[in-house]
């Protein structure tokens, strides 16, 4: 399972902001996101999944009923 987690850069290593339960050695995937574009990231991510789950054909049939 994929979860994405929190961390900061502190003295050239990589922390993250809460505790994690993970393996000792574990393979991790590490996206820097400047602080300021994690606004626009965030957007545009929420942005698409929001489309996903309102913008739908079946969806319609509820505005009908009002």
């Amino acid at each position: 399972m994929l979860e994405t987690i929190w961390a900061v850069v502190h003295g050239g290593r990589i922390e993250p902001v809460e505790p994690v339960a993970l393996p000792e050695r574990m393979r991790v995937l590490v996206t820097p996101l400047p602080e300021e574009d994690a606004r626009e990231f965030w957007s545009k991510a929420s942005e698409q999944a929001l489309a996903k789950v309102w913008g739908n054909a079946e969806d319609d049939v509820y505005a009908q009923l009002l």
